[in-house]
């Protein structure tokens, strides 16, 4: 195998591995929004059993999901503004 040869193996092999990086990036974040907005609703779910009333759909799940406890705590004081 010629040197040449072997060097456009290695950066064929880097630029794979790059744009593997890239792509994987925007897969990661949305499936860190998803488990978050799911983990949000079981907390919405949650508060609800205590009769708090807050209504389970997408915004709110989100909320809670990507702030936590504060975005509940939010949700909740909004609910009686």
């Amino acid at each position: 195998m010629e040197f040449s040869m072997l060097i456009a193996f290695f950066i064929g092999l880097v630029v794979l591995y790059a744009i593997g990086k890239v792509v994987s990036l925007p897969m990661r974040l949305l499936w860190k929004l998803i488990t978050n907005s799911i983990i949000g609703g079981i907390m919405l779910w949650i508060i609800n059993l205590f009769g708090v009333g807050l209504q389970i759909n997408l915004i709110n799940a989100l909320i809670a999901g990507i702030f936590g406890i504060p975005g509940v705590i939010g949700l909740i004081i909004y609910k009686f503004i």
